[in-house]
């Protein structure tokens, strides 16, 4: 004999309300989710900016050399994420460059003062290279991605560094979507970085040329007019074992050392800067020899490892 007792008319007359109730507020909970409007936010190196920009627009990495016109290029780029994410509002954009003792500059100054713009400064060294910038980002990227406070990233730079900083965000269900500066016969940003994002996009010279402006009196050696023909092979990994010789006389094996666990990579910024350097020597572009490039940073990683 069963020990459960009748069900009543009241009781299933209690249970139909509890359901209905029920349905009424996941109702609700799906009518406000499909309301609520993604959000997205943009995170700027401003150190890939410069030197990418200045490079295809000024042939020059040196910020000494012409002067970037930051607020029209940050609109530019909060107008080109209104079209890409339409139903998505801005949360704000963060720019990171560098500082010394972490203190704006005027330029970083006016800047912070935007609308919708966060400046975020890591520190400068002695060689005026961004120290701190990358974890700030990560920091920042995947602390909002963890909250749920933005459904897309938007990252511009190219060091892969920040490949930590797209697989955090995207194991807490943020979408990350990389944008770069072209490089002429090459690329500035990093291969793992480009592998892991969920979309990428690159601006163009007609993009960038309205917001670089060369400064009077200024020299620019343009690698990409060298002539005749091209190096060999030998040649070639004898200047990247040179630059490695000269980097490490010049900025410390502390510096090249942080460089070890990123092997056979380098940073994008670093990499851009190796073979702008190397042209230089060399007196030729390698910009459409990718082969060479690689020579390029073999003959690097040997001279490097060799002194470890």
């Amino acid at each position: 004999m069963s020990n459960i007792p009748p069900t009543g008319p009241t009781d299933l007359a209690a249970l139909a309300a509890g359901i209905e109730r029920t349905n009424e507020l996941l109702t609700r909970v799906l009518a406000e989710v499909a309301t609520t409007p993604s959000t997205h936010a943009a995170f700027v190196d401003a150190g890939y900016v410069y030197a990418a920009t200045g490079r295809l627009v000024a042939g020059t990495e040196d910020r000494r050399a012409f002067d970037l016109d930051a607020e029209g290029i940050i609109e530019a780029f909060i107008d080109k994420a209104r079209t890409i994410f339409p139903d998505s509002r801005l949360l704000r954009v963060y720019w990171y460059d560098g500082a010394r003792r972490r203190i704006h500059t005027q330029e970083q100054q006016r800047i912070a003062e935007l609308p919708d713009v966060k400046v975020r400064l890591g520190n400068l060294n002695a060689n005026n290279q961004q120290k701190g910038v990358d974890s700030l980002i990560r920091s920042d990227l995947e602390s909002l991605a963890r909250h749920r406070a933005i459904s897309d990233a938007v990252l511009i730079g190219g060091d892969e560094d920040l490949v930590s900083a797209v697989e955090a965000a995207q194991g807490y269900g943020a979408r990350v979507h990389l944008w770069g500066i072209e490089a002429a016969g090459g690329r500035n940003q990093a291969e793992p970085l480009l592998w892991e994002v969920d979309s990428q996009r690159t601006f163009d010279l007609e993009f960038c040329k309205p917001y670089v402006t060369r400064r009077p009196g200024a020299e620019f050696a343009d690698p990409m007019a060298g002539e005749g023909p091209a190096p060999t092979r030998d040649e070639v990994r004898f200047v990247g074992a040179r630059v490695a010789a000269q980097w490490l006389a010049e900025r410390g094996r502390e510096w090249v050392a942080e460089l070890l666990p990123g092997h056979p990579y380098l940073p994008g910024t670093v990499d851009q800067e190796l073979l702008t350097t190397a042209e230089a020597m060399l007196q030729h572009s390698l910009r459409n020899h990718a082969d060479l490039r690689r020579v390029l940073r073999d003959g690097f990683w040997e001279h490097v490892q060799g002194q470890y």
